[in-house]
């Protein structure tokens, strides 16, 4: 390589004619190619046209955007391709075996290359036209193409006037390039997919998990679309990710995205590469609000960790009932990489207030298939069980992290397609990983649309949202952490123990013609459910009996009038005509409470324990809860 002296001189001679400057590959010889929308495309093509004075020579990338003939049957006696991460282009020579696939983190492919385990020969990049200091970008990819120009012996660079001029730690001198060819070619685009309703509601319930602050990693296609898209409400988010798309764009200029609450690199949107269409090319192009580094940066675990509230969501192909992820590979066929999953996913378990996500949808193949799975058949561990947070699908979200086999087996049949519930719950079963006796409703549809969140007297935030299945273990932890005298009082007798068989029948309602609704509040770490409300339907006579449990810690804080009120507008929306309740005399908290509701009621007394009966829409006063929503608190993803 030479100084940096007069780089226009040395670029003058550096120039060359694409076929002769590919000239300089041998047989045998490795050779990396740039990556996604920063393919060298003259430089390719003209590689494949000198095929036949080439043999077995090697040929590395990750995923690229546009032509692959080097993957081609007629050239495998002249080109062997390793791919790091299968793209489309290379997925059936894979398949067949002409091809090969080497799994690796991503944030681990510069090291092959700088310490010689992969000792390149010749590199194949495109970058932008140099500045007036004889500088170029890497553009749109930087990855893990800035540390094969850095290790390979050899760099050709195909100098496109259309590559963006990107900032960050992203150039290369040109005096450090050793043969230039010209080019003006429209870098190859990648149109966003359109957003499907599972794919929205998927992203629904990802945006759920994203606090404002947060720092998100994210990748390219309609999920990770459908994720963005739901942002909108949310303030001042950042992104530390490997790679994105035009999705960031509308809310970067919406002031969604601003980066101001970064703990690593505040006001930077930080990323190794992009793909998309023109347009987010030519946004990128000099824009210092981006960040390009190498995935070395951007993918360190470490770094990623630096980052408060970092959430990280990533997608998977399977995962089965203990939380496994297959997510490069359907069944023995590889299909795609390792990529950064687990770089973020373990980046963002580390971080402050991180939240790591694997999002996919519940079926394949028009909903014949599920990909909630018993057991991986063939397909290989990407993420592992010990390494999964939050599982998501369109049905909701399974919080996996410190749960047991049995709880995590639960989650994730809630989350399944309800067509396949049953027959997952019966191999969970023939497995070993629930209980024999499990209950599972399987057409009960989770009534999301009943998460709010609510002020307490002394303003704490509490959670008010439909039981789940999923809430044994919290229920669990409410009747046993309760006064005697708080359970009698719920159950009219002492009650001294509620083991699974009768607890589960409390968690597994139908949500119409049962309906339990539970108050949590975090405290820390810690998730507790500290009341539940619930009701039975008399079909007969269009009424429910209700009936109530608060922890004695919550008492004389509101939570008994937040639950009654949140269940009366489930009922009213349900067109349930009124509640009937039982009460002992002597509960005058829980009296006041069913008197504040406004409603006309009747009260009558036998053996110490009034019974109460109030119909809707009787009664001169209308309260918040008769109202619905209309002063109700804020909606909740909880």
């Amino acid at each position: 390589m030479s100084s940096k002296g007069d780089w226009r001189a040395q670029y003058a001679r550096k120039l060359a004619k694409a076929r002769d400057a590919v000239r300089a590959v041998r047989r045998g010889q490795k050779v990396f190619i740039g990556s996604g929308a920063a393919l060298p495309q003259s430089l390719v093509g003209a590689l494949a046209e000198c095929a036949p004075q080439l043999a077995d020579t090697e040929i590395y990338h990750i995923m690229t955007l546009g032509m692959a003939p080097y993957a081609e049957a007629r050239f495998a006696r002249n080109f062997r391709h390793n791919a790091f991460f299968i793209g489309a282009n290379t997925r059936a020579a894979i398949r067949e075996g002409r091809a090969d696939y080497t799994p690796v983190f991503l944030s681990e492919i510069p090291r092959l290359f700088r310490s010689r385990r992969i000792p390149l020969d010749v590199a194949l990049i495109q970058v932008s036209p140099p500045d007036e200091h004889g500088y170029c970008s890497y553009g749109v990819s930087v990855d893990v193409v800035k540390a094969a120009a850095e290790s390979a012996t050899h760099v050709i660079a195909e100098v496109n006037r259309q590559m963006p001029r990107t900032l960050g730690d992203c150039f290369v001198h040109v005096s450090r390039l050793d043969q230039i060819v010209e080019s003006d070619l429209p870098l190859p685009e990648l149109a966003p997919t359109e957003l499907d309703p599972v794919a929205m509601d998927i992203g629904r319930n990802v945006a759920s998990l994203v606090d404002d602050g947060s720092t998100l990693q994210m990748g390219i296609g309609v999920i990770p679309n459908a994720v963005l898209a739901q942002l909108g409400g949310k303030k001042h988010l950042g992104i530390h990710t490997e790679m994105f798309s035009d999705g960031v764009i509308d809310l970067i200029e919406s002031g969604v995205i601003d980066c101001s609450k970064k703990t690593l690199l505040a006001g930077k949107v930080v990323t190794s590469f992009c793909m998309g269409t023109r347009r987010l090319y030519e946004y990128v192009n000099n824009n210092p609000l981006f960040e390009f580094r190498s995935v070395e940066f951007t993918n360190d675990p470490f770094q990623i960790a630096r980052n408060e509230k970092m959430v990280a969501v990533n997608a998977a192909i399977e995962v089965d009932l203990t939380g496994q992820v297959a997510a490069d590979s359907i069944g023995s066929n590889f299909y795609s990489g390792i990529g950064g999953q687990v770089d973020f996913i373990r980046g963002s378990a580390r971080s402050e207030g991180g939240k790591p996500v694997i999002a996919l949808r519940s079926t394949a193949k028009g909903d014949t298939l599920s990909r909630i799975v018993p057991r991986l058949q063939g397909a290989g561990v990407v993420t592992t069980r010990g390494d999964v947070h939050y599982v998501v699908t369109e049905y909701g979200v399974a919080d996996l992290w410190g749960k047991s086999v049995r709880e995590r087996a639960m989650a994730l049949i809630q989350i399944a397609h309800p067509k396949f519930r049953e027959q997952l719950l019966e191999e969970a079963k023939r497995a070993h990983l629930v209980y024999q006796d499990q209950i599972l409703l399987p057409e009960a549809r989770y009534p999301r649309e009943w998460e709010r969140i609510e002020p307490s007297k002394d303003g704490t935030s509490v959670y008010l949202r439909a039981v789940k299945p999923t809430d044994e273990a919290m229920m669990k932890e409410l009747f046993y952490t309760c006064s005697e005298q708080s359970l009698y009082e719920r159950y009219f007798q002492v009650v001294k123990a509620m083991p699974h068989e009768k607890l589960q029948r409390v968690v597994n309602v139908d949500y119409e013609n049962e309906m339990s609704v539970v108050a949590r509040m975090r405290e820390g770490g810690h998730e507790r459910i500290v009341g539940v409300a619930s009701y039975s339907l008399n079909r007969a006579t269009n009424t429910a009996d209700v009936a109530f449990l608060v922890h004695d810690e919550y008492q004389a804080r509101g939570v008994g009038t937040l639950l009654l009120q949140h269940l009366l507008r489930v009922a009213r929306s349900k067109g349930v005509a009124g509640f009937t309740a039982d009460v002992l005399a002597h509960n005058h908290a829980m009296l006041k409470v069913f008197h504040k509701t406004g409603c006309e009621m009747k009260s009558s007394l036998e053996e110490s324990v009034y019974h109460l009966e109030f119909f809707f829409g009787q009664g001169k006063q209308e309260t918040a809860a008769a109202r619905g929503d209309a002063e109700g608190g804020q909606s909740a993803n909880a």
